[in-house]
């Protein structure tokens, strides 16, 4: 492979201890190997082509970019261009919620909401106590709860003189999140979930009523006693929660993980194993509904190179990404172009902000990762069109 000039001011950069992706540069790795094995001609020309866009597209003469692109195969970064400003990163924030729960607690781990008693029957009648216990479950359902019901009806009583004990606030509550908008379809962040509404005893309550059960029952919050016995636990893995969450940006299903992974202390952690300082940035939620989110195109991708390098978190989180032009939230993006199907991204829209973050593959056969941030777009449309502009022209 030839060496081109600006590898070489790269590789002189490198050994002064200076940063070659301070601006719209292309940029090599510190692996000299990597360097020299490196396709120049190809790379300058998607350099050039993204130099093009970004001088001559109308989005940016009245809006902010964040735009970063690493090429996982060469090991090398591609090309930047103000990848270090914080920004709002809008859903595809639950990016950084995903890879730190693949890390944290595997694909395997199990949101489980589980149903106890303490008491007896006598004469058709049941006192004691019910205990419930929630675990922050999104996909728990009205059959998971008819499976509830059953079994309380298996203990053989007509009627329920009994207290209701959960870890479910007593007053139904949205319990919003930190920087959420009042006026936004807000997820509820309560343990005690069915299918995502915290109303969790208030329907337990009908579903024991449809089945002829009389309730005499008092509602509390409160724990589990160790001699309690327990009837019914249903449950779900972390994979069937990322696949909701990634393919269609379900924001109770990041909450979810997010409060089950230790919220943002766990990724704040993973950010600092990077070598990067978590205090430049901020983590309010998991889903990116929180205005308050700060992070920075470099730290999104920093997140996807550590997915990829870590084969576990890779093959789950890929498998869950939106496809362009094939299902989730790209199912109408990217349609008929080169990018269709070899772009697997998380998307982000609030108010202002559109984003677009993940994995693609190029037509040298690299994989890329990328973060697009669009800041101050007022359609939403225009966002988008932008990040496919810059999809097609990595996967040419």
């Amino acid at each position: 492979m030839r060496i081109s000039l600006r590898i070489i001011a790269i590789i002189v950069l490198i050994s002064q201890g200076l940063n070659p992706i301070a601006g719209k540069v292309l940029a090599g790795t510190l692996d000299a190997a990597s360097v020299l094995d490196y396709d120049d001609s190809w790379a300058e020309n998607i350099a050039a082509n993204l130099d093009n866009l970004i001088e001559n597209d109308p989005i940016l003469d009245y809006s902010q970019l964040g735009l970063l692109v690493y090429d996982l195969t060469a090991d090398s970064y591609l090309y930047g261009y103000n990848e270090r400003q914080r920004m709002r990163p809008a859903s595809t924030m639950k990016l950084l919620t995903a890879i730190t729960a693949l890390d944290k607690v595997g694909p395997d781990y199990r949101f489980s909401t589980s149903l106890y008693y303490k008491g007896q029957v006598l004469g058709g009648v049941f006192r004691g106590d019910l205990f419930v216990k929630g675990g922050y479950d999104p996909l728990f359902n009205g059959d998971d709860l008819a499976a509830f019901a059953e079994a309380i009806v298996r203990l053989g009583a007509d009627t329920l003189r009994c207290r209701i004990i959960s870890n479910q606030p007593v007053v139904s509550t949205s319990l919003w999140g930190e920087g959420w908008c009042w006026d936004d379809e807000n997820p509820s962040l309560s343990p005690l979930l069915v299918s995502g509404d915290d109303a969790f005893i208030f329907r337990l309550e009908n579903e024991l009523r449809i089945r002829g059960i009389i309730l005499e029952t008092t509602r509390l919050r409160g724990g589990i006693p160790s001699d309690a016995f327990q009837l019914s636990t249903r449950s779900h893995t972390f994979r069937q929660v990322l696949m909701r969450m990634m393919k269609h940006s379900d924001n109770q299903c990041a909450e979810s993980m997010f409060m089950a992974i230790g919220m943002s202390a766990s990724v704040n952690s993973l950010i600092r194993s990077f070598g990067y300082n978590p205090d430049i940035y901020y983590v309010a939620d998991g889903s990116g509904l929180s205005l308050y989110n700060y992070v920075s195109p470099e730290l999104m991708v920093r997140m996807l190179r550590y997915a990829y390098s870590q084969p576990d978190i890779y093959e789950h989180l890929y498998a869950a990404l939106p496809i362009a032009g094939k299902d989730g939230t790209l199912k109408k993006r990217m349609l008929q172009t080169v990018a269709m199907g070899n772009v697997r991204a998380k998307t982000g829209t609030l108010t202002a902000i559109s984003s677009l973050a993940g994995y693609c593959h190029a037509s040298n056969g690299h994989i890329l990762c990328f973060c697009i941030m669009n800041q101050g777009v007022r359609r939403g449309a225009q966002g988008r069109q932008f990040q496919d502009k810059v999809c097609k022209i990595l996967c040419q």
